[in-house]
């Protein structure tokens, strides 16, 4: 005849469970989290090497941080045999249609925006996810913001808003902004 199920050995039953389950979710987090950071790492890298002139040095490797808006921002310097050649921000904006959007902007020596990057988002494919794509991005290259005004034209800049995407193209308008006041900041600092 099978025992009677009690209260104390179903919650045992099923703490040993949770705790078997745990363990094994810990397991597969412990051995994935170096690919996991190589990948995050490479991803970077790719996002460098699509923003900046063509540079000679490991920029992910001689990251540095500046403090915009109350936040620490990424900047990877892009070298070419030992001469700066420009920078990559790695910018953000939390001004998205579905939250915060993270981007790749790099700049030359001179201020221009050589190429800007993707690197997340949560935007609704289709409508704002169009910021990934070069109709809407490809406007910025080689535009310096000093004389470029980075908000959409229907706020009295620059740039050509993604059709019923104004919010993601106010918000990446924002981002692109912000790695601008870190350039900036950047070579205000070098210049002392």
């Amino acid at each position: 005849m099978p025992k009677e199920s009690t209260l104390r050995s179903m919650v045992l039953c099923l703490s040993l469970v949770c705790l078997v389950c745990s363990a094994l979710l810990g397991g597969v987090y412990v051995m994935t989290k170096g690919k996991i950071d190589q990948e995050q790492i490479k991803k970077t890298n790719n996002a460098i090497a699509l923003v900046t002139p063509e540079f000679d040095n490991a920029p992910s490797s001689e990251k540095m941080t500046v403090e915009i808006d109350g936040k620490e921002v990424a900047v990877y310097p892009a070298r070419k045999d030992g001469q700066a050649v420009g920078y990559a921000v790695e910018s953000f904006t939390s001004k998205g249609f579905s939250g915060t959007i993270n981007i790749m902007v790099g700049f030359d020596m001179d201020g221009n925006i050589v190429g800007t990057s993707v690197i997340s988002h949560a935007e609704t494919p289709g409508l704002g996810a169009k910021m990934t794509e070069p109709a809407f991005y490809s406007q910025f290259v080689g535009k310096n913001p000093a004389s470029f005004r980075l908000s959409v034209a229907k706020d009295g800049g620059d740039v050509d808003a993604i059709t019923a995407s104004t919010i993601t193209s106010r918000a990446y308008c924002d981002a692109v902004d912000r790695a601008w006041r870190v350039f900036q900041k950047i070579m205000d600092n070098n210049s002392k």
